[in-house]
């Protein structure tokens, strides 16, 4: 299984698809990853269907959007809104 879908599915942390979609299309990009290995990477904060924080990590590609993975961030490593960590 995907390290994503392996995140996701966490019972702590049920993040549907559509949710993932919802950040991806309506989120704001909180930090910017253009050196990573992986190629040219993003941070993107949104809310889900019960107004949690959700993060997705996605790379863009020439054909598709990568997803590399989805969270529920940890209130105790970042500031209160959810955009910038505080460690």
């Amino acid at each position: 299984m995907h390290h994503t879908m392996r995140q996701m599915a966490r019972p702590e942390r049920m993040i549907a698809p559509e949710d993932v979609l919802a950040v991806i299309s309506h989120g704001e990009v909180i930090e910017d990853y253009p050196e990573d290995a992986r190629g040219h990477s993003c941070l993107i904060l949104g809310f889900d269907m019960r107004n949690r924080p959700v993060h997705v990590v996605c790379a863009p590609k020439d054909e598709y959007l990568a997803i590399i993975t989805a969270y529920i961030p940890e209130r105790a490593l970042w500031s209160s809104d959810f955009r910038q960590r505080v460690i």
